[in-house]
């Protein structure tokens, strides 16, 4: 079996699926370098640049992340205060996944907005998605009681609890 992120450089064969769907991973790209490049996070995460850029609009579209242009660059600032989207993880937010997810995320630095005004996009309507099932109600990043740290979590465009990856 083919080493996968999780697994590369460590000698070991865990399975292709992990806690965070791509939609988590481009965040945790954007978070940890305002910067990036849709064809570095492609990279990074495993994706076509394509796929990136559609997460991307994903993330600006529901209020995660705002894009600036910066002369022929955008550069992102993650919106901390924004709820996740699973009514399992609801009451958390971005931020404290990121918190605990990305080693190099600095609430206060300059990738990260500052306290929301209110509701706005991704703070209200927030889709359930489909009722149980495998891999979902546990608690992203193992913020909320459940059956341990991030089972089956991620941060999808429907909702938060699912294992399955999205390219």
């Amino acid at each position: 079996m083919a080493e996968n992120a999780e697994t590369a450089g460590t000698g070991t064969s865990r399975g292709s699926w992990t806690f965070l769907t791509n939609h988590g991973h481009v965040l945790v790209c954007i978070a940890t370098d305002p910067e990036v490049r849709g064809r570095d996070i492609a990279a990074r995460v495993g994706i076509t640049e394509r796929a990136a850029q559609t997460i991307i609009t994903d993330l600006v579209s529901e209020g995660y992340v705002t894009r600036t242009r910066v002369g022929r660059r955008n550069r992102y600032r993650v919106n901390p205060d924004t709820p996740l989207r699973h009514p399992c993880e609801q009451p958390h937010s971005i931020g404290e996944l990121l918190r605990l997810v990305a080693p190099r995320y600095d609430s206060s630095g300059p990738g990260v907005g500052g306290a929301s005004p209110g509701p706005g996009p991704g703070a209200g309507g927030v889709s359930p998605g489909p009722g149980p099932g495998p891999g979902a109600g546990a608690g992203a990043g193992g913020a909320s009681p459940g059956p341990g740290p991030g089972a089956g979590a991620g941060v999808g465009p429907d909702r938060v609890g699912s294992a399955a990856r999205r390219d």
